[in-house]
């Protein structure tokens, strides 16, 4: 099958009119951030992608990422490989405002620029950054550190300090 490039930017309402579907892949050597994130990334991202207008008018896009990265196990200090996914379903506004109030919950909003367009690289790169993992560890049985070494002994109960207060406890019965 023959990579198709995906354009780094579209405009999401003439899309959206003609109804365009894009599936293509879009180089990972661009995306800056997330190369700076992980150890390594495959040289292409697949994405899809499908610009509708929805039974509102609204405009839409929607579709999903993959790529596979390496990542560094926090545990043993190890590189895996980890599978990337990430589902996304946007819709355009203009400008900060509150015009996102009357978007349903299920699209997130996302802003155009002066031209009308919205940068698909930008907001693929976005998408891959959430979906890392917050702490990247290997499944524990392929991990070079085992459950018996990550505990590290027994903890000495702390030596017990009289109570400050139990001079006044003396000085309440003294009293009585």
């Amino acid at each position: 099958m023959q990579k198709v490039k995906l354009p780094h930017s579209v405009d999401p309402v003439k899309s959206a009119v003609k109804r365009s579907d894009y599936r293509g892949v879009i180089a990972s050597k661009d995306m800056v951030r997330l190369n700076e994130a992980v150890v390594s990334c495959d040289e292409w991202v697949n994405a899809e992608v499908q610009f509708e207008k929805d039974a509102q008018g609204l405009t839409v896009f929607h579709g999903h990422l993959q790529t596979q990265v390496t990542l560094i196990c926090q545990r043993c200090n190890g590189e895996f490989t980890h599978d990337l996914y990430s589902e996304f379903c946007f819709s355009p506004v203009q400008g900060q405002a509150d015009d996102d109030e009357g978007l349903p919950e299920a699209y997130e909003p996302v802003e155009v620029n002066d031209h009308g367009e919205v940068s698909l690289l930008q907001i693929f790169e976005d998408e891959l950054i959430i979906s890392l993992p917050i702490v990247a560890l290997h499944a524990e049985k392929d991990c070079a550190v085992s459950k018996d070494d990550m505990s590290f002994g027994k903890i000495d109960p702390a030596n017990e300090r009289p109570n400050p207060f139990a001079v006044l406890k003396e000085l309440k019965r003294d009293q009585e």
